[in-house]
C-alpha cells in the first residue's frame, strides 16, 4: 500500500502534523511519500492508494487560497473511490473549515477517514498521539 501526504503550512503546525501522520503510517507498514502542495500534482494523487491532505484554517475558516485550494479543485475528479484523510491546524473557530472540506471530499465519492483531524495550533501532548494514530488508521484503510 502506498500513501501520499500533501500539505500546506505557513507556521509549521500543519507540517508537524504531516510528519507525525507519516510516522504513524510508516510504523503501520505503509510506503509514504510526503510532499508540500507546491511539489504535488494530479498524477501523484492518481498513483496513491491512500491520500492525506493537510491545510490549516485560514482567515474566516477557509482553505489556503493561493496554492492549496486550487490544488484541491484540480484533484477532486481523481479521488472518487480513494481512501482519503484530511487534517489541519487552527488557531480559533470551531472547525467549520474542516466540516465544509470533508463534505466536499465526500461528495466526490472518496472514502473519508473520521471526518478529518484538527489540532489547535501545533501538535503537543495528546495531539501528537492523535496524529500518529490517524496515520496508522490511514495505513489500515
Amino acid at each position: 500500500m502506498n500513501m501520499l501526504i500533501v500539505y500546506w503550512s505557513a507556521t509549521g503546525n500543519t507540517e508537524a502534523m504531516a510528519n507525525l501522520i507519516l510516522e504513524g503510517a510508516t510504523a503501520a507498514g505503509a510506503a509514504v511519500t510526503l510532499k508540500e502542495v507546491s511539489a504535488a500534482n494530479v498524477s501523484d494523487v492518481e498513483k496513491a492508494d491512500v491520500v492525506a491532505f493537510g491545510c490549516p484554517a485560514m482567515g474566516d475558516e477557509i482553505l489556503e487560497e493561493d496554492e492549496f485550494e486550487p490544488f484541491m479543485k484540480s484533484i477532486m475528479g481523481t479521488i472518487s473511490g480513494k481512501n482519503v484523510g484530511l487534517f489541519g491546524s487552527y488557531d480559533w473557530g470551531d472547525g467549520e473549515w474542516m466540516r465544509r472540506w470533508a463534505k466536499d471530499v465526500k461528495a466526490t465519492g472518496a472514502k473519508l477517514l473520521d471526518g478529518g483531524l484538527i489540532v489547535n495550533l501545533g501538535p503537543t501532548g495528546d495531539a501528537i498521539n492523535a496524529c500518529k494514530t490517524f496515520g496508522k488508521k490511514l495505513a489500515e484503510m
